[in-house]
């Protein structure tokens, strides 16, 4: 009886070893394939104004009653958000987007949609919005072609189209920021120039 108890024992800790060296060597895996998946950015369309394009111009007024002009010279870049409130994702992800542009040097938000305007008020009442400058254009989203939301556009202070694209995560509004800050179109771009760099080499 004594000699069964201390075999099933040692069995017992057998068993807890082998299942300790297969998480560690899981975790291991996991580490290796993290580190070799590259960032995903936002997804970069071949619509509308090209990055590098100069930003078409719109002189615009809020729902607040404020001018605000896209495209063109400005003080500070601009971070165009296209939103509306029917679209779940962009609701959600809206916080994120104002700490992400607030992390940043002088970079002014842009809300844009369209639509009936006392929609878009209660849409910003509810989400305790009211203090981002808020458009409504339907012309704005043809000219930079618009088709999915949320959708972002990065515009430097000369005018110049510098990131754009499909974002759904923090990660992806980051990097409308970061391929600004490389001098590249997006991130998936870095990456492939990266690629064929290395390739030649």
């Amino acid at each position: 009886m004594i000699e069964a108890l201390v075999i099933s024992n040692i069995l017992l800790w057998v068993v807890v070893l082998v299942l300790a060296a297969i998480v560690l060597a899981l975790a291991r895996q996991v580490g290796v394939l993290h580190e070799r998946v590259a960032p995903v950015g936002a997804l970069a369309t071949p619509e509308g104004p090209a990055v590098g394009d100069v930003a078409p111009v719109f002189d615009l007024i809020d729902v607040s009653g404020r001018e605000w002009r896209v495209g063109g010279p400005a003080e500070v870049p601009t971070l165009v958000f296209f939103v509306s409130p029917t679209c779940p994702v962009c609701k959600t992800l809206l916080p994120t987007v104002e700490r992400v542009v607030g992390g940043e040097d002088g970079v002014t938000l842009l809300l844009a949609s369209d639509g009936p305007l006392e929609e878009h008020r209660s849409f910003l009442q509810e989400n305790d919005l009211e203090r981002l400058p808020y458009v409504l254009s339907a012309g704005l989203g043809r000219a930079f072609q618009v088709a999915k939301l949320p959708y972002a556009v990065l515009i430097d202070a000369e005018g110049i189209v510098r990131a754009k694209g499909l974002v759904n995560t923090r990660e992806h509004v980051e990097s409308l920021f970061e391929a600004s800050g490389r001098g590249v179109g997006s991130i998936q771009e870095y990456l492939d120039r990266r690629g064929s760099r290395a390739e030649a080499v």
